[in-house]
């Protein structure tokens, strides 16, 4: 909900729901009673107004949310973990701002679909960005590393809720810029999003990353994520 403030802000729409109405429209289509994860997606636009690039004010924005199923990533996936690609980030300079313009994102994705990759890793230069769909971490020397919040990475919930984790196990946290040459010398590199969780990446463009299977740090992260998660359910009254 702190995303979709601050995207709305940086487009000057107003948010039309507090947080009390956002939760009671996701309270009503979350199927209840059932343990298969659901992905909840929320659309604000500016509203209806006449075709114009100008801003019109004064207009209602329009609201949309939908409910669909959220299939996990096998175990089998996990343990072995997945191959990546890389691609160079040829979009706009606001990709910190969450918006349905996303034919930047869909082109980057289709690159790993041909090539049969997971992702597609993305670089500015020779600085790492994120994935098309995901944020991209690298592990050097037991310290989880991330690019920078700001404009060119769309900052992911799992930003924070990674720092929490890593201090939980005792794992150091650090966010900074990443070069390419350290991606492939990183000792473990990960990615994160709402349907992956957190992710193992193996190979990336063909070349091993690491010893080439899921690590150590990974594994404990996933594992504490999924504790996260169960935590999160009871204190809701849900199932995970």
């Amino acid at each position: 909900m702190a995303r979709l403030d601050r995207s709305l802000a940086e487009l000057q729409i107003a948010n039309p729901l507090s947080l009390a109405q956002w939760r009671d429209i996701v309270m009503r289509l979350v199927a209840p009673g059932g343990d298969a994860p659901q992905s909840v997606y929320f659309q604000v636009t500016r509203g209806v107004a006449p075709r114009d690039h100008a801003m019109v004010r004064g207009i209602r924005p329009t609201v949309f949310v939908m409910v669909n199923p959220l299939p996990p990533i096998s175990d089998a996936v996990r343990a072995k973990g997945v191959a990546c690609v890389t691609a160079e980030d040829f979009r706009w300079q606001k990709a910190h701002i969450k918006s349905t313009s996303l034919l930047g994102a869909v082109l980057a994705r289709q690159i790993s679909v041909e090539a049969g990759a997971a992702e597609t890793v993305m670089f500015r230069g020779e600085w790492l960005s994120e994935a098309s769909s995901s944020n991209v971490w690298i592990v050097k020397d037991d310290v989880l590393i991330g690019p920078p919040k700001d404009n060119l990475v769309l900052t992911g919930i799992r930003y924070g809720l990674l720092e929490r984790l890593c201090e939980a196990r005792g794992i150091s946290f650090a966010l900074r810029r990443i070069s390419r040459d350290e991606v492939f010398a990183a000792d473990e590199l990960l990615i994160s999003s709402a349907s992956k969780e957190l992710l193992p990446v193996v190979t990336l463009d063909g070349r091993a990353i690491g010893n080439g299977r899921p690590g150590p740090i990974y594994e404990s992260l996933y594992t504490a994520y999924q504790e996260a998660k169960l935590r999160n359910a009871h204190k809701h009254g849900a199932t995970a």
